[in-house]
This record gives C-alpha cells, structure tokens and sequence, in this order.
C-alpha cells in the first residue's frame, strides 16, 4: 500500500488588534459620529459663530466707552479676553444637550451594546465639544485683533492661553457631562444653564477687576475656577504686569501666581471629569 498525503489548506488565522490601537479606532469612530450630530450642515457651524465676532466687533467697544479704567490695559482688549469665560462655559454646556437627546432618542443603547469602553463615549462627546469651542474661541481673537485689540502674541504667552482655554473647557464639559446624566429632561436642563454658564461670569472678573467687588464676592471669586482661568489667560495674551493674578494671590513672581493659578484649574478639570465618569456609569448601570 501507498500512503498518501493531504496537504490540508493554511488555516486563516484572526489577530486581534493591540488595545491601544483598537480603543484609538472607536475613539476615533465615536468623535466623528458625534461631530456629524453636532454639525450636521454649515448653518449649525456658522451659527455659533456669529455670538464671538459680535462680542469682538460691537459689544467689547462699546464697553470701551463706558467701562472702567484698568491701569496699563486698553479695556477693549480686557472685555474681548473676558469674552472668552462666556463662550467656552456657555459652548460647553450646550453640549449636554445633544447628550441628553442621545439618550433619550439617540443612538446610546447601541453605543452600549458595541463592543468599546464606555469612558470613550464620554471623551469622544469632550473631544467634539473642545473642537467647537475651540472654533470659537479663535475667531473671538482673531474678530478682536482686526477690531484693534491690543494683544501680544508670543510662544509662552500662547502657551499660557491655551491651557488655561482648554482646562476651563475640561471643566465645563465635566460639568455639563454630569447634569446630562442626572437631569431627565432637555427643559429642565436648559433652565439649570443660565446659573451655571453665565453668572460666574459676571463674578470672576471678565468685565472688570474682581477687587471692584464687594470682599464677601471677592473671596467667592478667587474660588471659581473660571476667575483662575481668565487671570492666566489674560497673562498670556495681554497683561504681563499679572495684575488679574495679583489680586488672586498677592505675590509679586508672575510666573509662579500663573502657575498655581493653572493648576487650580486643572485640579477642577479633574474632578468634574472624574465625577462626569462616574455619573455616566452609573446612569447605564441603572
């Protein structure tokens, strides 16, 4: 007898992906689905745009008119740089509404479903709503700029802007995150909005030094993270003198009061972060 040997076919075998890469993969898959509900078509990007350049063209001039006088600082510029501690709060907290929709009539039981880690939902939904904010923010500068803002552009002073922008949005969205998974309804959070977007603004000092009030509010200021944020913010694109960090924290080393300052921002980052987390799991959890 002969033997004879089969040559069985080579058996496809399946790798799986790194988890590095595949968690790289569904955040990227996540941030584009969100960004396609967020803008949709040009008017929803548009829109938005419209609230900075009118702050930059109209209403920080005319606060230039009748605001106060700051030593050493061109108001316009102080009232433009301001603008920004409404716009990324603001920008933020509207975000939480798509998120509320999403789980009321979107598609987040699917997204639960789907074989990716839940904490990616919620830094995909952060992504998209820093990448909007930020849209903002640069057409507020630019729009303040062309107006005739007197603003300084160096590598540390950007640097300095830009961490404490995108540690105040960290923030906010954490906020924003947390109220969405608590809240029921889409009314009830629109109404919480207002107290939480728009009145610490008139606290931490974007229309006028937070020493012009009274010291009870003085001291509730110098604990708002938004109050730390526009002091570094404004060392970095217009006050060098650090007057807005001096009536923080009294020192006379501006690079140390911007330092602490942003570090208090990023220790607020971390907690509504951390507590957004948690809120969102355990809303899916019940």
């Amino acid at each position: 007898m002969s033997a004879t040997t089969v040559t069985l076919p080579p058996v496809a075998v399946r790798r799986e992906q790194p988890k590095a890469t595949a968690a790289l993969s569904a955040f990227t898959t996540l941030t584009g689905r969100r960004l396609a509900l967020s803008a949709r078509t040009p008017r929803e990007l548009l829109v938005p745009l419209l609230t900075p350049v009118l702050f930059a063209l109209v209403i920080a001039p005319a606060l230039a008119s009748i605001g106060p006088t700051i030593p050493g600082l061109d108001y316009m510029s102080f009232a433009a740089v301001g603008t920004v501690g409404l716009l990324i709060p603001l920008n933020c907290m509207f975000s939480g509404i798509g998120v509320i929709i999403d789980r009321e009539n979107g598609a987040r039981r699917d997204l639960l479903a789907a074989p990716v880690s839940r904490p990616l939902i919620v830094l995909a939904n952060l992504a998209v709503a820093l990448m909007i904010t930020a849209l903002q923010v640069i057409v507020l500068i630019i729009a303040a700029a062309l107006r005739g803002a007197d603003l300084t552009t160096s590598a540390s002073g950007i640097a300095w802007f830009l961490g404490a922008a995108l540690l105040l949005g960290i923030a906010m969205y954490g906020v924003a995150e947390t109220l969405s998974n608590r809240i029921p309804t889409v009314e009830e959070y629109t109404g919480a909005l207002p107290a939480i977007a728009i009145v610490p603004f008139f606290f931490a000092g974007s229309l006028f030094p937070i020493t012009a009030l009274p010291w009870a509010l003085t001291g509730l200021a110098r604990l708002l993270p938004l109050t730390h944020a526009l002091a570094v913010m404004r060392y970095g694109l217009l006050d060098h003198n650090a007057s807005g960090l001096h009536d923080i924290w009294g020192m006379s080393n501006a690079t140390l009061m911007a330092g602490l300052s942003l570090a208090v921002v990023a220790a607020y980052a971390g907690l509504f972060s951390a507590v957004a987390l948690r809120t969102f799991r355990k809303s899916v959890e019940s």
